[in-house]
């Protein structure tokens, strides 16, 4: 490979795929159907990042050893050849890191396109309403935009890592600002908007936000009996009316639980950045995991770093940092801090992008009825750049220890292999491009399942046709199904868990007794970032048992990872005896 990339490139790269844009976005939601544990949202960013932290330091340190194609996959070799007595398990190791780095590097894309398919479904939604529902976008609609996206993003990593450089570079700086100006907006709402005060609520069918109470009528279904709201023709609400025949106005509350304990809202900002329960802050650090990995993807560029020794442990920490201080931080608690009555958290357990409606809102507020649809709109259209960057990022990552196993022969033989021209692994990229698109599509295929199952008068309010309501049967059964999106975001996090778990692991195993060892950053931090990884996978199994989260979503995402790791271990053996390779090396090269 060509060095083309200085400190700049190589921390865009990895600041593009823990997009600040596309993962408030995504995550917001998915935290948000883990019932109880909602609350502790903002802290389990907070454990996500310690824990991120602590294994970017183990990648850094590695880095400056080994600067070289292929990531953790690498260290794993180099670590144990340079050991006196446990050289011999250098291919075992290295395979076992390698393996379980797909798990995470070859579904985290998928993820990706998937929320492409949402967010467009969203932005459908919202410019043509008879067409699709913003909030319950079309799963067939969805799917399609999945499979376009995975292979156009494909296209732009076969081109070259430079092209795609530039293209977060400039991504970056959009996504961002955006982001922060949504977030300085979203607590000016809560500041300038006390309890009592006439605010706006929003209607999901309509996708708009009013400044009067809904009408309601009671609907008995099925021997339940709930309160419907009345619409005219167009699908607008209709407003309550009092006495005089005049809207009643719609006064804000920021009420902590409904009558049914269902989380609705913090009551201030001491709140937000509560644990409220430590149990609850393990299940919600498990899927934000998702918003700040990327940092160690850096590592796998060290072949094309112009000072890799130099340049990449400084990108690996830089770019983290910057996200997840800087950024996350403050866009969590401004998204936490403007729940309210007239959008709770439970209006986000069952839309698509609530991170949108907030913005329909917040626009409404600023700008005038009707304009926070067009602001909205111009703020998913970053989210949707973020989407292209953070995919981007994250097909080169995958691609690249994809190609160091295969020129290690330890997968086919072809993955071993760059373009021509381009210099690229392009065979591992279009093979990832494939795989994400099918990936994408399983992530759609039960958005609403679970906690998140929409109601049956929503369902019956969606616009009908194959692009809009295909899959959307009844309450009951989807609240049935796992919420697939949930799932594969596990299973990818998972994969992460176990990845960075090995690191830290081989970063001990590098510095033993290494001139330059350091007891603080080769022993205590690696020590505390293996420990807190295996507590976050033991709570895939303990969290569901324990009446914390969701429990169908992490134990099928244990089964995927259990099924991955089975065939590893048959693929490592067949194609180690084909090729006359031994488990244990016989010579120390």
């Amino acid at each position: 490979m060509k060095p083309t990339l200085g400190l700049t490139g190589l921390t865009s790269n990895a600041m593009a795929l823990i997009a600040p844009g596309a993962f408030l976005w995504l995550t917001f939601y998915l935290q948000s159907t883990t019932k109880n544990t909602g609350p502790a949202m903002w802290m389990g960013i907070v454990g996500a990042l310690l824990l991120c932290l602590s294994t970017a330091v183990c990648y850094a340190e590695m880095a400056k050893l080994y600067p070289g194609t292929g990531s953790s996959y690498f260290f794993a070799e180099q670590a144990f050849l340079n050991r006196d007595k446990a050289w011999k398990y250098a291919r075992i190791s290295k395979f076992i890191v390698g393996w379980a780095s797909h798990l995470y590097y070859w579904i985290y894309p998928g993820v990706m396109v998937g929320t492409m398919g949402i967010v467009c479904g969203y932005v459908a939604g919202t410019i043509w309403p008879n067409f699709m529902s913003a909030s319950n976008p079309g799963m067939i609609f969805m799917m399609v935009v999945a499979v376009i996206f995975s292979f156009a993003i494909a296209y732009i990593a076969h081109r070259g890592v430079s092209s795609s450089t530039a293209i977060n570079m400039v991504i970056n700086i959009i996504q961002i600002t955006a982001l922060l100006i949504f977030a300085f907006f979203a607590i000016q709402y809560r500041t300038h908007h006390k309890p009592g005060s006439e605010a706006w609520q929003f209607d999901s069918t309509s996708g708009e936000a009013y400044t009067y109470e809904f009408k309601t009528l009671p609907v008995v279904t099925a021997g339940v009996s709930a309160d419907v709201i009345q619409r005219d023709p167009t699908g607008v609400p209709l407003p309550k009316l009092d006495a005089a025949g005049k809207p009643v106005p719609f006064h804000i509350a920021y009420q902590e639980y409904d009558a049914s304990g269902n989380f609705l809202a913090h009551t201030s900002a001491i709140s937000v950045v509560s644990p409220h329960h430590w149990s609850w802050v393990f299940v919600q650090a498990t899927i934000a995991i998702l918003i700040l990995v990327g940092f160690e993807s850096v590592t796998t560029m060290s072949g094309e770093a112009k000072n890799a020794k130099r340049d990449v442990p400084i990108a690996v920490l830089t770019s983290l940092l910057v996200q997840g201080v800087l950024f996350y931080f403050f866009e969590y608690f401004a998204a936490n801090y403007f729940l309210n009555s007239g959008y709770s958290m439970q209006s986000a357990t069952g839309s698509a992008a609530p991170i949108g409606d907030m913005m329909v809102i917040v626009g409404d507020a600023l700008f005038g009825a009707g304009h926070g649809r067009i602001f909205m709109l111009a703020e998913a259209a970053t989210v949707i750049l973020a989407l292209i960057g953070t995919t981007l990022s994250c097909m080169n990552t995958g691609a690249r220890v994809t190609y160091a196993m295969g020129k290690d022969e330890e997968l086919g033989g072809e993955f071993g292999k760059l373009h021509q021209r381009n210099l690229t692994p392009h065979r591992a990229i279009w093979t990832l491009a494939a795989i994400s698109a099918v990936i994408g599509c399983i992530a759609v295929a039960v958005l609403f399942g679970d906690a998140g199952a929409p109601t049956d008068a929503a369902i019956a309010a969606l616009p009908h046709g194959f692009w809009s309501s295909f899959g959307y049967t009844t309450h009951d059964k989807m609240a049935a199904l796992p919420n697939t999106l949930l799932m594969v975001t596990l299973a990818s996090n998972f994969g992460t868990f176990v990845l960075y778990a090995l690191s830290c692991l081989l970063c001990i195993v590098a510095y033993h007794k290494h001139p330059n060892h350091s007891a603080i950053r080769h022993t205590i931090i690696p020590a505390f970032g293996l420990l807190a990884n295996l507590a976050c996978m033991a709570f895939y199994v303990i969290g569901p048992w324990g009446g914390y989260g969701t429990k169908m979503e992490p134990l099928l995402a244990l089964g995927i990872a259990a099924i991955w790791g089975a065939y590893g271990a048959y693929h490592f053996y067949v194609v180690g005896k084909k090729a006359g390779k031994s488990v244990l090396l016989t010579s120390r090269t």
